[in-house]
């Protein structure tokens, strides 16, 4: 009788939880619902993104919102739990502009650009973890600030100087 008893309550037990978590697998995939967003880019960018696309040349390409983790990596050499907190220190973060060859999309430089609200205390930070990470890398990092009109020759010029300040960091 005595186990009669139990194997009924580890039925009902295996039942329960046997809803309970087809429920919580039911749930994660339907209770998540997604809107696509009405454009990649501000208004500010893609003003910015057309000039700099002529400023770019033939030579070059520009990509748009590239996540700092698929540009860069922690070096070598870290252990896994110091490895995955620089990683983690990155990967939610992304480049506004990201200048590539053309042929090989290898990274030139990084674009960032600037407006007021680099100006509070989160966005430094952020700001900061992306000097930091492409000072490291070798990887130029080029801060314009946001204006309503751009010229390409500006921004050929910004692009020349920042060359010209970091060619000695080209890898």
């Amino acid at each position: 009788m005595e186990s009669l008893f139990f194997l009924a309550l580890v039925a009902i037990a295996a039942f329960v939880a046997l809803i309970f978590f087809k429920g919580k697998a039911g749930s994660t995939k339907s209770s998540f619902r997604y809107a696509q967003r009405k454009q990649l880019l501000s208004p500010a960018e893609v003003s910015f993104y057309s000039v700099l696309c002529q400023a770019a040349g033939n030579e070059n390409t520009v990509l748009a919102k590239v996540r700092l983790a698929d540009v860069l990596t922690p070096q070598k050499g870290y252990q896994r739990s110091d490895w995955q907190k620089a990683f983690n220190r990155i990967s939610a973060k992304h480049f506004d502009f990201l200048l590539c060859e053309k042929s090989t999309l290898k990274p030139v430089l990084a674009i960032e650009l600037d407006d007021s609200s680099h100006n509070n205390k989160k966005a430094k930070a952020s700001d900061a973890v992306k000097n930091e990470a492409c000072k490291t890398a070798n990887l130029r990092l080029v801060r314009i600030k946001a204006q309503r009109t751009y010229s390409v020759s500006a921004i050929q010029q910004s692009l020349a100087n920042e060359n010209f300040a970091h060619k000695g960091q080209d890898t």
